[in-house]
């Protein structure tokens, strides 16, 4: 197996069958070596899938009841991979065919990726249409143009997987019962560009673009709490330590 995809998801029902129709429709089933996982992380009710449209899919339910413990999930996704390079992403975010693809091609340890506003609608069908990132609250100004790109986010990558191993994975021992935003995904980040700065890793700097629906401080009135047609979890992400929640940021963020 060349490329293990690695979401964890929270109530994100919607959207669970929304990205398998997607990875279907792309024609990950023509693809031997690619695999897709999906860490249940507590969801209520669980997570089900039915008829499910992917050859190679695996859903694993952690059970796990307490809020912000996305990094375990990850890292119990990246246990259960096989293949080479793990692709570890958010559910909120989509993959193109384009850039799996290009992981399946990476020679180099790491790969980061650009991103844009996208969406997947009813039929699993990627759009970038301004009416639709409108309908779904991205700011009109923002819906199209150079306005869909968005700043670069350290837990979207594609990571050789025994280097994720040999980083140590997130730090399990720092997440429980610390409040959003946990300093854990930094973290193994920086032990990666530790090993960049000491020449023992590589990094390809030719990033493919991923594609996020638009929700919390990304969407009209710059609210961290936005959830669109209740499609993600409702975790708040109002915390102190959150700055994004700040009302000055926010109106920065939204002018």
């Amino acid at each position: 197996m060349r490329i293990s995809c690695v979401f964890p998801v929270l109530n994100s029902h919607e959207i669970v069958r929304r990205q398998l129709l997607h990875f279907a429709r792309i024609g990950l089933n023509d693809l031997e070596d690619v695999e897709v996982i999906m860490v249940d992380d507590g969801s209520d009710p669980p997570i089900e899938v039915s008829a499910c449209p992917l050859r190679r899919f695996t859903l694993i339910a952690t059970h796990e009841t307490r809020p912000w413990t996305s990094a375990l999930a990850r890292n119990a996704g990246v246990r259960a991979a096989v293949g080479e390079y793990v692709i570890v992403v958010d559910v909120d975010h989509i993959l193109s065919r384009d850039l799996i693809d290009r992981c399946r091609a990476l020679t180099e340890d790491r790969m980061g990726f650009l991103r844009e506003y996208g969406m997947l609608d009813d039929q699993g069908v990627f759009t970038q249409d301004s009416a639709a990132l409108v309908a779904f609250g991205l700011p009109e100004a923002r819906s199209k143009g150079s306005g869909l790109h968005i700043g670069y986010h350290t837990n979207q990558y594609c990571l050789r997987r025994s280097l994720f191993w040999d980083l140590g994975g997130y730090r399990e021992d720092m997440v429980y019962d610390l409040p959003y935003p946990q300093p854990v995904d930094k973290l193994f980040k920086r032990a990666f560009d530790d090993r960049i700065a000491a020449g023992t890793a590589t990094q390809c700097i030719n990033r493919p673009t991923i594609y996020m629906f638009p929700s919390g401080q990304h969407c009209v009135g710059g609210d961290v709490d936005t959830n669109p047609f209740g499609m993600f979890h409702a975790l708040t992400r109002k915390t102190p330590g959150n700055p994004w929640a700040h009302p000055r940021r926010r109106a920065k963020a939204t002018a």
